[in-house]
């Protein structure tokens, strides 16, 4: 063999060995990173994952009377659950304090409302106790449910019919949903409160119309104060 043929020789194996290194040197990155991973320890505790938190009631509802009217919805076997009324009489009747909710999709329409005169007797815009009792003149708190439109002394109403021993009384009573002039804007705006019903959910004319269209007979409509 010639020398040159012998160097030729020399310089080629080299050279493959270097390639197979170069070869063997770019593998050994993705084999590192494609090692298997160890089995997790079954008996080591599992990540704290943050749930997320869901709404506790539609936007300007207090969320403890938002779970009660829930509560009593089930209790009672509502049997319409699209849409809810929801009056705070927490509130003063300064505020828009009777709350229609769609459940749907949680929309909230919400309306002055007037409370009884036995429920506020120094008339300082704060319901101050309730009663059930036949002329109390006073608001009563628990679960309602709406019943057909007619026209009476008040103009056109809306029956409710009370299904809890604190408002059970309602249709003796002629606890019904009307509107009157001392529940009107204007009354307001002079006084800074509403005037007083006789324990009727008096309401704006047009809030009326409205509360009427949304809660249809079957319905329920839920008044409580939240201490």
């Amino acid at each position: 063999m010639t020398l040159k043929r012998r160097e030729f020789l020399r310089w080629g194996a080299v050279g493959a060995g270097a390639a197979l290194f170069s070869s063997a040197g770019g593998a050994v990155p993705s084999m590192l990173y494609n090692q298997p991973q160890a089995p997790a320890d079954p008996l080591a505790p599992l990540p704290q994952m943050q749930a997320p938190v869901a709404p506790t009631s539609p936007a300007g509802i207090d969320p403890s009377l938002f779970q009660r009217a829930k509560a009593a919805m089930d209790q009672h076997g509502i049997a319409y659950r699209d849409m809810i009324g929801i009056v705070d009489f927490s509130q003063p009747s300064s505020e828009m304090r009777f709350h229609v909710v769609d459940l749907q999709n949680g929309n909230v329409e919400s309306h002055l409302v007037a409370h009884g005169r036995g429920s506020d007797p120094d008339h300082s815009g704060y319901l101050q106790r309730f009663s059930n009792e036949p002329g109390s003149y006073a608001s009563s708190n628990g679960t309602y449910t709406t019943g057909d439109i007619y026209d009476g002394k008040h103009g056109t109403s809306m029956r409710l019919a009370g299904l809890d021993w604190t408002n059970n009384n309602a249709e003796a009573r002629a606890i019904v949903i009307h509107s009157a002039w001392y529940a009107e804007p204007e009354v307001l705006a002079e006084h800074g409160q509403l005037g007083r019903s006789e324990g009727c959910f008096a309401m704006p004319q047009r809030s009326q119309w409205e509360v009427m269209q949304k809660l249809t007979a079957g319905h329920m409509i839920y008044a409580e104060k939240i201490a």
